[in-house]
């Protein structure tokens, strides 16, 4: 009979776990500050994001405590400073949040493992992205110490470029910087996906998560050099003083406002694309079905990325602009509905008569498909003409930017 020896590490012959994993093969700060490792720099960008969604969700919790009662409800809170906190809330919720969180926390961990790949194509960009990313969310804070800002997130002129609020120049520059940090990580997974894919990863065989990731990266290559380019213009009006979109000086802040949209419409589906990769996945897995309409949905994501482009004048149509491209942007916002609503009817058909598993991921994805399709019923109604003009800028303009 073979005895077991009481000093041997592991007298029990129960299995052991490998040491040298992503997060123990190397220890120490500096170990993680300059890491390549495609999964270390996705946990950082985790933790990153869930700390700006803390301080976020402060502001929101301010703004909701201030809306309890007429008048002010925070001792100390007047008009001014509640536009800070709401313009706080939009653009650390916005930039700091949800544009980076699946794509490059989540993008980051899982793109090379599904892809089949050892890595992204450039690490050292990957990581130097997020050096960029915690540099613009720094220039963000340190608005608070300038007196903050409240131009809203969407940084509109000529208010934004004549305010003597001394926190805007810092935060137009750290969403300046992070718009490079969101390039660089398009551009990495863009080539990722087209030069690492191992032989027999076709198209049509990646998951489609990674589908809905490359199709996001196309908007943050294409869509996000606008954002920076305009907000570099406005720096320019407001610091040499050169009209380009006040009107006081010669300038157009409609201008401003398309320059402006052509980025921020694109940038909701960098927010909701990956989220739909997501749902993609977990439907399928949940149901022990093969995806319904593999190549409808692969092909609809490219599409919406498509359509992003192309509706940006849908948010300005009390701006003055053309009624003839007021009716032409209406009528291809409803176009965008049609990839849209190609995905959730064959998550529902991957769900019909499938072997339904009731947990908590299931649970999160059905809650999902019914909460993006409230938020894309009230979306047609802002794609409505009639209907927009007495309903931009109102509260219900802010409840379908939540749903969604």
């Amino acid at each position: 009979m073979t005895t077991l020896d009481a000093t041997s590490p592991n007298p029990s012959n129960t299995p052991v776990p490998p040491v040298d994993n992503y997060l123990t093969y190397t220890r120490g700060f500096l170990s993680w500050a300059l890491t390549l490792d495609h999964k270390r720099i996705g946990l950082m960008y985790l933790v990153a994001v869930l700390g700006s969604f803390l301080v976020g969700g402060i502001f929101a919790l301010l703004v909701r405590t201030e809306l309890l009662t007429p008048g002010a409800t925070i001792p100390g809170v007047d008009a001014e400073v509640y536009n800070q906190f709401f313009t706080l809330h939009g653009a650390i919720m916005v930039f700091l949040v949800i544009i980076p969180s699946i794509p490059a926390a989540l993008g980051n961990f899982v793109l090379p493992i599904m892809l089949g790949a050892k890595d992204v194509a450039f690490p050292r960009l990957n990581l130097g992205s997020f050096y960029l990313w915690i540099i613009g969310a720094v220039l963000a804070v340190v608005s608070l110490a300038y007196g903050g800002f409240d131009t809203g997130w969407t940084f509109y002129t000529p208010y934004s470029t004549t305010t003597t609020t001394g926190g805007v120049i810092p935060v137009v520059t750290g969403v300046f910087i992070l718009g490079f940090s969101s390039i660089f990580t398009g551009l990495n997974f863009v080539v990722t996906i087209h030069k690492l894919r191992p032989p027999g990863m076709t198209w049509f065989r990646m998951p489609l998560l990674l589908w809905a990731l490359y199709a996001t990266a196309l908007i943050q290559v294409l869509a996000t050099p606008v954002l920076g380019i305009t907000l570099l213009m406005l720096i320019v009006e407001r610091v040499f003083q050169i009209g380009l979109f006040d009107p006081a000086m010669g300038g157009d802040p409609v201008l401003f406002q398309h320059f402006f949209w052509f980025y921020s419409h694109p940038a909701v589906y960098i927010m909701i694309l990956p989220a739909m990769g997501i749902i993609s996945e977990i439907i399928s897995v949940h149901a022990h079905r093969h995806i319904f309409g593999y190549r409808f949905i692969a092909f609809s994501s490219v599409a919406i990325a498509i359509f992003s482009f192309l509706v940006w004048g849908h948010h300005m149509f009390t701006s003055g602009q053309s009624p003839l491209m007021n009716v032409v942007f209406s009528l291809i916002t409803f176009s965008v509905a049609i990839p849209s609503a190609i995905k959730v009817f064959n998550w529902m058909a991957t769900l019909y008569r499938g072997s339904i598993s009731i947990n908590t991921p299931m649970l999160y994805g059905l809650g999902f498909i019914f909460l993006f399709t409230i938020g894309g019923l009230t979306g047609l109604h802002l794609g409505t003409l009639n209907t927009d003009i007495h309903l931009h800028d109102t509260y219900f303009v802010v409840a379908h930017f939540h749903y969604v």
